[in-house]
């Protein structure tokens, strides 16, 4: 066989492994974010500014208070628009931001407003410090949490509040400015991560039933496969074994030929290879080629994927016409993307042993045969059209 080829080659299917939990992973996690970004603006918005406004004469410095606020809310608008579109923070300059204005408000709210909610740092600046540490170690927002409680402390000092209620009450602000936030980020790390494993068991477990549908369907197809070879060299093996078949009879030795053309042929069916219908072809056209028929493959583009089915009804006819072949064949395959046309052209022998046109299938294969001879060439093509 002399094969030659033109248009596009086999092609190369990348296979990647999809973490089928990683969608869901990112839907809680986001999730997260939306929750961090809401009670972080919900407790600026509603419980900070409204104290602000009321206390603003008794205030030391009012005016670096309510600029704190506005900058603080910046910061807070910023990395929320970050957050939720999934972009990437600043993370030391707007932490940088954060402790200045940290700084700034406790000095200038002076000792009388220490412990009121006008001093809003205490309890609205860690929320804020959540979502600029968002995605990233809890080690991280600990040691910022902690930093925020030395400000704090070192405000106590200043302002001379080291009586063992202000500690008491220092003590317990740090526990709520703490603990909330700490719950919040790490249990929505936990959720995530939960959703994810669930996620990825439940896929592991689909697989392994498509797996198992996938085998006991190969297993029927090698069934089916076998009864249809079976019902040909069965046949001819039993009329030779119970000598009502003459081994050196053409009609017999024809017979043989298409049993064996048939059964390279459906073996074929079953490798995996990128182009099983030429695979199929070349199986059958390397047969006759071992029985002396010189055959010239030539092939043009690549046919798109194919069940089973059609395949069958494409080759089928082109085996059967192989097998009454002599001398020599040419088998021409062209394929489109909607389109296969196989054609075979042999020297035409009408003698009694030849066989007739190929038998037609169903209707609705989508595959249309055309058998033509003249008495010097006969011309057999399958022809599938995507509908």
């Amino acid at each position: 066989m002399r094969p030659r080829a033109s248009g596009a080659g086999p092609f190369t299917a990348d296979r990647a492994r999809v973490d089928a939990g990683l969608p869901v992973a990112q839907a809680s996690e986001r999730g997260g974010r939306v929750v961090a970004v809401t009670i972080a603006a919900t407790w600026h918005v509603a419980i900070g500014l409204p104290a602000v406004l009321a206390a603003w004469p008794r205030l030391t410095v009012p005016l670096v208070v309510g600029a704190g606020w506005l900058v603080v809310a910046g910061v807070g608008g910023f990395a929320a628009a970050r957050l939720l579109t999934g972009g990437r923070l600043p993370v030391r300059r707007l932490v940088a931001v954060l402790f200045a204005v940290d700084v700034a408000v406790f000095a200038a709210a002076g000792p009388e407003q220490l412990f009121t909610p006008a001093n809003w740092v205490w309890s609205t600046l860690g929320w804020f410090l959540v979502l600029v540490c968002w995605g990233r170690r809890v080690t991280l927002l600990g040691a910022l949490l902690c930093g925020h409680a030395v400000v704090a402390l070192t405000a106590l000092l200043g302002h001379g509040a080291t009586a063992p209620a202000d500690l008491a009450r220092y003590a317990m602000y740090c526990y709520g400015q703490v603990s909330l936030p700490v719950a919040i980020f790490v249990g929505s790390t936990a959720i995530s991560a939960l959703a994810r494993s669930r996620a990825d068991a439940a896929a592991l477990a689909l697989a392994a039933t498509a797996q198992r549908d996938a085998a006991e369907q190969a297993r029927q197809s090698r069934r089916d496969r076998l009864g249809l070879v079976s019902g040909t060299a069965e046949r001819v093996l039993g009329e030779l074994a119970e000598g009502r078949a003459d081994p050196g009879d053409p009609e017999v030795q024809r017979r043989c030929a298409l049993a064996a053309a048939r059964l390279r042929r459906l073996i074929a069916e079953s490798d995996d290879v990128p182009d099983p219908l030429l695979h199929e072809l070349r199986a059958a056209a390397d047969l006759a080629e071992r029985r002396g028929l010189a055959i010239d493959l030539v092939t043009v583009g690549v046919p798109p994927p194919l069940p089973v089915r059609i395949r069958r009804r494409l080759a089928e006819p082109l085996t059967t016409a192989l097998v009454d072949a002599r001398g020599w064949a040419r088998l021409t395959v062209v394929s489109g993307p909607d389109e296969v046309a196989i054609g075979l052209v042999t020297p035409d022998h009408l003698t009694p042993d030849s066989t007739g046109p190929p038998a037609e299938g169903p209707d609705d294969d989508q595959v249309v045969l055309l058998d033509e001879r003249d008495g010097t060439i006969r011309w057999t093509q399958t022809r599938w059209r995507r509908r």
